[in-house]
């Protein structure tokens, strides 16, 4: 059974990343003639399907730079400009549960791809004494963030690609293998980075990076947790333990505050660096995220 058929059933410093996110903007307008129209939910997903789909396929991201893809409320505009989609590739991200069927049912023609199906996803970062309902098994949406994972998703985005445009599928099949080869070698590259810092802990503020550290041997601390900036005494329970691990750098996004960070920041006479997980060259951003781990941790 062919993807539309199983379809229809079912530091980086901040300008630096605004640099990197700038030219990912895609406003709600018809795709180049003979273009394949498409919406994804985040700004990575368009670097992947463009990636796989070369110069046969346009992608719009709904999330739109610099907003939180848990909390984001599609603009009527956005809604509207999904009759011309003709597949939305799904990623998991909350918002995804408030808007999927709505989004869905603006375009009854458009194939719904769910690109992290088949994905086992690990539960988000808990603080060890936090009982919110959020950190007790939620799953961790940020799949895109693990290289291994992201060949699991672009092997379904070629599949639903080909299915579409089955007379591109040489082409996209071709893509699809320079894509993975990229992430092999950018793998590599990460690992002879981290290879100093292996085992070691790491504070960030939004729980992000659990697959990235899973992936390459790291530990994630969380301050955030579930949504919840964290209370006076979780706070101060972070600062111990940050002194106690020797963590002198904590890492923050840009789509969220960073008063809890710079908090932790002053009192252990840290710094804080932001590195952003939305950004649109994903390769680029990856390998520049790995730099700025082996700072923050050597």
């Amino acid at each position: 059974m062919g993807w539309i058929a199983r379809a229809r059933w079912m530091g980086i410093t901040l300008a630096a990343l605004v640099v990197l996110g700038a030219g990912c903007a895609r406003a709600p307008a018809a795709a180049p003639s003979g273009a394949l129209q498409v919406t994804v939910s985040i700004v990575p997903q368009v670097y992947f399907v463009e990636r796989i789909g070369g110069q046969t396929v346009s992608a719009m991201a709904m999330v739109v730079p610099g907003a939180n893809p848990a909390t984001y409320e599609p603009k009527p505009e956005q809604l509207k400009a999904l009759s011309r989609s003709a597949a939305y590739f799904s990623i998991g991200v909350p918002f995804e549960g408030a808007w999927l069927d709505k989004i869905a049912a603006t375009n009854p023609q458009m194939v719904m791809v769910d690109t992290i199906a088949g994905i086992e996803r690990m539960p988000m970062a808990a603080h060890e004494d936090d009982d919110h309902e959020h950190a007790a098994g939620a799953p961790d949406p940020h799949v895109w963030l693990s290289p291994r994972l992201i060949k699991v998703q672009a092997q379904t985005i070629y599949e639903a690609l080909a299915d579409l445009a089955p007379e591109h599928a040489d082409t996209f099949q071709a893509n699809l293998d320079a894509f993975l080869s990229d992430i092999d070698a950018l793998e590599g590259e990460i690992r002879e980075t981290l290879s100093g810092v292996k085992g070691r802990k790491f504070m960030v503020f939004h729980p992000s990076w659990g697959y990235f550290a899973r992936d390459f041997g790291l530990e994630q601390i969380a301050i955030e947790v579930g949504g919840q900036e964290p209370s006076a005494q979780e706070l101060a329970r972070l600062i111990s333990t940050a002194k106690a691990e020797g963590i002198h750098v904590v890492l923050a996004q840009p789509e969220f505050s960073t008063a809890s960070a710079e908090t932790i920041a002053r009192a252990i006479d840290g710094k804080v660096l932001l590195i952003s997980p939305l950004a649109a060259d994903w390769l680029e951003n990856m390998r520049r995220v790995a730099e700025t781990f082996a700072e923050a941790l050597g």
